[in-house]
């Protein structure tokens, strides 16, 4: 007798074990009672029917999913290699159980194809330059499909483009041709300015004659603070005039003179 009863007591204490589960916080147990859902228990102490209950353990915290690089032709037909990253979590757990074989392995082949799909319709500039859009597309088409196991799909974002060596050296060719015409309209809108300023001075010299001896002389100052070892000294024609004509009325009074010798 005291054997079969210590017996018994070891059985009980390992029945009583395995009827006893303990969940986090995050996990939730999705309960089948003879084959049939029970409902899902959780968190903390768990208490199952040994032999006819069965736990299917889920997680609620969410999952970083990486989506491998898919090979995509777009819609200019440029071949391109696009990988992502999913973020998504379970707040559903009898359906994710239930529902889906394996709701980690199907979340990441909807993502694939997703990806492939989305890439497939849009230009190589739109994906390069519109990821915010294209995201936001993504998250809306995996999420709307998996909400039936029911998993949320809270980001989805495009990690890495990777384009073919033609194509980069296309599009640095065109980047370089863009910044030429970006300098020369740069520079011609200087030429402008300077142009209307100089026309503004013209006019302003033009009403005041001594406004340009005063910039003549500014002009004789640069000149002579950078110790130039030779200054070229422009000096105006007016100066020279009073000489000019006395000397051609000297040199028409010795002609004169020297033709009534002559006669």
């Amino acid at each position: 007798m005291p054997q079969l009863l210590l017996t018994l007591i070891i059985f009980a204490i390992i029945l009583l074990s395995s009827s006893i589960r303990i969940l986090k916080e995050y996990e939730r147990g999705v309960i089948f009672r003879l084959g049939r859902l029970a409902g899902a228990k959780g968190p903390g102490i768990i208490f199952l029917i040994p032999l006819i209950d069965r736990m299917v353990k889920v997680s609620l915290r969410t999952v970083v999913m990486d989506v491998p690089p898919q090979d995509v032709i777009t819609k200019d037909n440029v071949s391109v290699q696009v990988n992502a990253v999913l973020y998504f979590r379970v707040v559903d757990p009898e359906k994710c159980v239930v529902e889906v074989e394996n709701y980690l392995f199907a979340t990441s082949q909807l993502s694939q194809t997703t990806l492939r799909s989305v890439v497939g319709q849009i230009e190589l500039d739109e994906l390069l330059t519109e990821r915010d859009k294209i995201n936001a597309r993504l998250q809306e088409i995996i999420d709307q499909h998996s909400d039936p196991w029911g998993i949320k799909v809270s980001l989805v974002e495009v990690k890495h483009i990777d384009l073919p060596e033609e194509m980069k050296r296309a599009m640095a060719r065109q980047a370089e041709a863009e910044r030429e015409r970006r300098a020369k309209i740069i520079a011609a809108e200087g030429e402008f300015q300077a142009a209307d300023k100089l026309t503004q001075a013209a006019k302003i010299i033009e009403t005041s004659p001594s406004a340009l001896q005063l910039r003549f002389l500014q002009t004789l100052i640069e000149i002579g603070a950078e110790n130039n070892s030779t200054t070229i000294f422009p000096v105006p024609i007016d100066l020279f005039k009073p000489f000019l004509e006395k000397g051609i009325l000297e040199t028409v009074e010795k002609l004169k003179q020297e033709a009534k010798e002559a006669k």
